[in-house]
């Protein structure tokens, strides 16, 4: 599969993942409501992201500037491979 080079096609892509994002939490809430479970929910999400940005952003900005990283499959080789 080829990179995306439209920027539409790419912002399109962004926002559809938000949807679904939100659509699916929406639904897990509707079924079985409670304050509870809603913020369990937004506390992974939120984790999620920041692990998101962890693997991305600052391993290649503040503790390895020549590595970049295709994906988190990538960032566990990575990872696997600095143990060793």
């Amino acid at each position: 599969m080829a990179d995306l080079k439209n920027s539409r096609v790419i912002y399109f892509k962004g926002f559809l993942f938000l949807a679904t994002g939100l659509l699916s939490g929406a639904l897990l809430l509707v079924d079985n409501w409670s304050w509870k479970k809603g913020l369990l929910l937004a506390l992974a999400i939120w984790c999620c992201c920041r692990f998101y940005y962890f693997a991305f952003f600052v391993i290649e900005h503040y503790v390895d500037k020549q590595y970049r990283f295709a994906g988190l499959w990538d960032f566990a080789r990575y990872i696997s491979k600095r143990r060793k």
